[in-house]
């Protein structure tokens, strides 16, 4: 099987498309190589952090290198270093295809990307140095955060300038989406640095922001950037509609409407008022509507296509990507139910289902995004197909495996610490249920270097890429094979 890929015939693309893309070269790329390496050092960190819990003495003696400063390092450099920057990447390239609007301003998102990751690694080091503020989400330190806020708050008006001197007709249904993630992203960012950490809320106040500001990190900001990708990959690879514009502008306001409550869940049983954890549970009920609706609009868009599957890769991780938000989001209202909560909520099950969404769902689905985007804003084709592959299938068994061994064990670990004797005296001490989890922590260990080879092919694969010659005109979409059964992808 040849290791190279056989991409069709590369159709005319229209010029402005060419000016566009061209004209998002150099900051699209200082966003995506910044995520990559940010990728690397979290992957690095992860499995620092996986290890220790099964080998306590694994780098023991490096006082940066323990358990509560590499978990808070591995979570920064994910989350802000890696995810932020490819969902900067995603949205920026959509919002100027979409709008037919060249990337003008390119200084001002240069400067952005580079006050992004200086902050992130000021603040990452200063985490591993021991000067996390230890909130949940929020560790980074005082010093290094204005240079973020300021970063997302040039992106934000880039997004606005690019969408009004637009020349598109029409709003596309992923603008949608990523209008509204790169509004919600400041706010979340800037009322829970102002009400956690430079003015403190006080009591009860300060769980309530805490948990409204990590929950919505990831349904505000990085799920939003995600349904905006697949609705736009989706039907381009595929080179035919999206299934009904209707069904995803109703995800789009349940989404809206609904998220921002569902936070508060993650309080349940704690000193908050009745009313507020009520209202949580029964926003993460109606949180099914967006996340049935979605699935319901990819799979008919997806009928009479799933062979095309076996060719594109960029389908492969956007459907897969899909697959999961699906999942993840039927479970986390299973969760949300009080009874529920009180046998999984502190437990490995609550890590496994943010690993769901922001890996198997979030991160899938930016790879798949990024295998499209580069090869036009660069000129040049991923240079080997076996290392998509290995990417490909490394990274999702991985990330099931990971899913996997924290769910059974976190049900496992809640079953245990909630038994009691007849008598009222605990069934199980606590150190019996520390060691009746390590079979499934060393298993999540085996899922992070299988997310490790699989990174590492996507890395290599990259900056082979970026090596390559530059060719004449725009490269045509990167396919696995070329079937004469499937039309080529519309550019």
């Amino acid at each position: 099987m040849s290791t190279q890929l056989s991409p069709p015939p590369p159709a005319a693309l229209p010029p402005e498309f060419e000016k566009i893309d061209a004209s998002a070269r150099a900051p699209l790329t200082l966003f995506l190589v910044s995520a990559v390496l940010w990728l690397l050092a979290g992957t690095t960190l992860a499995l620092i952090s996986a290890f220790k819990l099964h080998d306590p003495q694994f780098l023991g003696d490096c006082e940066w290198l323990t358990f509560g400063r590499v978990r808070a390092a591995h979570l920064n450099a994910v989350i802000h270093g890696w995810s932020t920057n490819a969902a900067f990447a995603v949205a920026l390239w959509l919002m100027a295809r979409l709008s037919r609007s060249m990337l003008r301003h390119g200084g001002i998102l240069l400067l952005a990307g580079a006050l992004w990751n200086i902050g992130v690694t000021i603040g990452v080091a200063g985490i591993l140095k021991g000067d996390s503020t230890s909130v949940a989400w929020l560790e980074i330190p005082p010093y290094a955060t204005p240079l973020l806020l300021i970063a997302s708050v040039l992106i934000g008006a880039w997004a606005i300038i690019t969408l009004r001197l637009g020349k598109s007709k029409h709003i596309h249904v992923s603008q949608w989406y990523l209008l509204a993630a790169l509004f919600w992203f400041p706010w979340l960012c800037s009322v829970a640095q102002l009400m956690l950490i430079l003015e403190p809320a006080r009591g009860t106040v300060q769980a309530l922001v805490n948990w409204w500001f990590a929950h919505n990190l990831i349904g505000l900001w990085f799920t939003p950037v995600a349904l905006g990708a697949i609705y736009y990959f989706l039907p381009k690879v595929l080179g035919k509609p999206i299934h009904s514009r209707h069904l995803a502008l109703l995800g789009f306001w349940t989404l809206a409407i609904f998220q921002g409550w569902a936070g508060v869940r993650h309080l349940t049983g704690g000193p908050v008022p009745a009313w507020a954890i009520t209202a949580g549970i029964a926003a993460s009920f109606m949180m099914i509507v967006p996340v049935a609706v979605t699935a319901i609009n990819c799979h008919l868009t997806m009928t009479g296509s799933f062979s095309a599957l076996k060719h594109s890769p960029t389908l492969r991780f956007i459907v897969f990507g899909a697959v999961n938000y699906t999942l993840a989001g039927l479970i986390d209202p299973l969760m949300a139910a009080r009874a529920v909560s009180r046998t999984l909520h502190f437990t490995h099950f609550t890590i496994a289902h943010a690993h769901h969404g922001m890996y198997a769902f979030f991160t899938m689905v930016m790879f798949g995004g990024i295998y499209y985007i580069l090869p036009r804003i660069l000129l040049r084709e991923w240079p080997n197909a076996t290392l998509i592959r290995v990417h490909f299938w490394a990274c999702a068994a991985g990330g099931l495996l990971c899913v996997a061994s924290l769910s059974i064990g976190g049900i496992v670990q809640g079953l245990m610490m909630n038994a009691t004797n007849p008598d009222g005296l605990v069934t199980y001490k606590f150190m019996e249920v520390i060691q009746a989890l390590i079979p499934y922590l060393f298993s999540r260990s085996v899922a992070g270097i299988l997310i490790t080879v699989g990174h590492l092919a996507f890395a290599v694969n990259l900056f082979w890429m970026l090596a390559k010659k530059r060719a004449p005109q725009n490269t045509a979409p990167t396919l696995f094979s070329n079937p004469e059964e499937m039309e080529p992808a519309i550019k």
